[in-house]
């Protein structure tokens, strides 16, 4: 088989064995391996990176342990703003939506934003109304209403405080995929409901190209997920294609240049997978952990939680 592989994640932060019960690790473990196996088989069949990379994001937006589609958090008015956003390593081709409420799957209305529109980013009640032209799928507001989600809003609704996704521990809820498909194609997409309590419509790292999503076929393709705010400053998608491009730092070296070290310097937590058009994966994070799988031809499926 050609040399295909992916990689993806469902948020990184401070996951701990002691905060974890064994049912849940292991219902966590299974939401990770279905949406590999869902984008591999995509590879596998010899579909595209773009199709591949949808799919694993799709499978996670439809888990409610994620902090995407039907596991988004609360905002400060009890509402879900998500946002998402993918790419095409082979073209530059882009699409990403920011702050929309009752899209099933924003992964999809993102891609449709790049295959189906002359724009890049859209927002709000517009990305809505582009969807409803599109007729694609809308879910009712119970479908988002997560029981566990809707307690972790009940402890800090009244406040001015706003939560990295879980609990009073800090976890940082993205997904997101990167793959390689067997025409040497790279392609990058992520999905997030953002921060629990948050206003103002805030937006985050996710649906900006460079910064939470990149992908070119000169370099890698790049997910991130974590303190958007830090992401967004350090454009970090973007500057490891450049260490690679520019400096010609190998994949690891970039990743770990960007994660460990620039990242790391001014406060930034988080993690990220990443893709070369070699085949090569990096799967770097500078927390406690990331939920994490990975999985290359002819190799077993890897997911992981911890350091």
């Amino acid at each position: 088989m050609k040399n295909i592989a992916i990689a993806l994640h469902g948020g990184a932060g401070t996951i701990l064995p002691a905060s974890m019960t064994p049912e849940k690790e292991k219902a966590y473990k299974a939401g990770l391996q279905h949406a590999t196996d869902a984008g591999y088989a995509v590879l596998a069949a010899g579909g595209t990176s773009l199709d591949a990379v949808e799919q694993a994001v799709v499978s996670l937006e439809n888990c409610p342990l994620f902090n995407a589609g039907k596991g988004a958090v609360f905002t400060k008015e009890g509402k879900h703003e998500m946002d998402a956003a993918i790419m095409c390593g082979q073209t530059l081709a882009a699409g990403a939506v920011a702050g929309v409420r009752g899209i099933k799957n924003p992964v999809t209305l993102a891609r449709a934003v790049m295959e189906r529109s002359e724009y890049v980013l859209l927002s709000g009640s517009g990305a809505e109304e582009f969807a409803r032209n599109l007729e694609l799928p809308f879910a009712p507001e119970a479908y988002f209403n997560d029981a566990y989600r809707y307690k972790q809003w009940q402890e800090i609704r009244d406040s001015e405080n706003f939560q990295l996704d879980h609990s009073e521990e800090k976890k940082f809820g993205t997904v997101g995929a990167v793959a390689l498909d067997a025409s040497g194609n790279v392609a990058a997409a992520t999905s997030t409901g953002g921060m629990t309590n948050k206003q103002f419509n805030r937006v985050g790292d996710t649906p900006i190209i460079g910064a939470g999503t990149y992908a070119n076929n000169l370099t890698c393709a790049i997910s991130c997920t974590g303190h958007g705010e830090y992401f967004l400053r350090a454009v970090v998608a973007y500057d490891i294609s450049c260490l690679i491009e520019y400096k010609g730092l190998s994949l690891q070296e970039a990743c770990q240049k960007v994660v460990l070290e620039k990242l790391v310097a001014f406060g930034g937590e988080g993690g990220l997978v990443a893709v070369d058009t070699s085949g090569n994966l990096a799967l770097p994070f500078n927390s406690e952990g990331m939920y994490r799988a990975s999985k290359a031809a002819g190799q077993e499926t890897t997911v992981a939680i911890y350091k």
